[in-house]
């Protein structure tokens, strides 16, 4: 679905990602994982078009995106929740969700995404008058889920989704992601929180250093020494 050739990116003269290749099948939920630094926001806002590679390649359904324009992005089938939300915080629920529907294919479905975002977060459907800025941390991400989930994307890409949040919240936010894959859309996570991230992914990448240094199963990580000394205090 998505393949990741030899990408580079960087900040200036300052290298952020080199030599990062990778793949995440249809339908796969896919996580990468490392420390602070390693590169996983720089990668995850590569893929969503906010930032653009120096070299390499990004292809997504068969389609060159490398150098397509960032507006294009969600237009073509993928959807960002940034770290830190970015919601528009005097603004009320709804209008927030709305926005994610704003282009024409998804904004016909509106009803149908709304429905959908409800369903997926009960708790969201008293406060869609109130502002968003008002919520608890954890009502907050759910509402940039929805909000992305309203494009409609077959790819979601979730940068640091349990950041702040309180372990009991953190639980409740990975069941709706994994909710969100077994429905049909493909997710990419990133995510400090390694032991969590890995419970709930078909596969995992390691990230360190602006590279890709380790790739398997889940189960496959979990039994190298190295990867559960550095990231899960083992």
């Amino acid at each position: 679905m998505l393949e990741v050739q030899n990408l580079q990116v960087a900040y200036g003269a300052a290298p952020a990602l080199w030599g990062v290749t990778f793949e995440l099948r249809g339908r796969e939920l896919l996580c990468v994982v490392g420390p602070n630094g390693a590169g996983k926001t720089t990668l995850i806002n590569t893929l969503a078009g906010v930032l653009r590679a120096k070299a390499g390649r990004m292809v997504f359904e068969g389609r060159d995106i490398t150098a397509l324009p960032a507006h294009r992005f969600c237009e073509a089938g993928i959807a960002i929740v940034p770290e830190g939300r970015r919601l528009f915080g005097s603004m009320s629920v709804l209008e927030n969700l709305e926005i994610g529907s704003i282009l024409p294919a998804a904004k016909a479905k509106r009803a149908e995404s709304l429905a959908r975002v409800l369903a997926l977060c009960p708790a969201l459907k008293e406060k869609l008058g109130q502002a968003a800025g008002e919520l608890s941390g954890g009502q907050q991400q759910m509402v940039a889920i929805g909000r992305a989930l309203m494009a409609r994307p077959r790819l979601l890409l979730l940068d640091e989704p349990s950041l702040g949040l309180s372990p009991l919240i953190v639980t409740e936010l990975f069941g709706a992601i994994q909710r969100v894959h077994r429905e049909g859309t493909a997710v990419l996570l990133v995510e400090q929180n390694v032991a969590t991230a890995l419970r709930v992914a078909d596969r995992a990448y390691v990230l360190e250093e602006g590279r890709m240094v380790a790739e398997g199963t889940p189960d496959a990580l979990m039994q190298r020494d190295e990867i559960r000394r550095a990231y899960l205090g083992l």
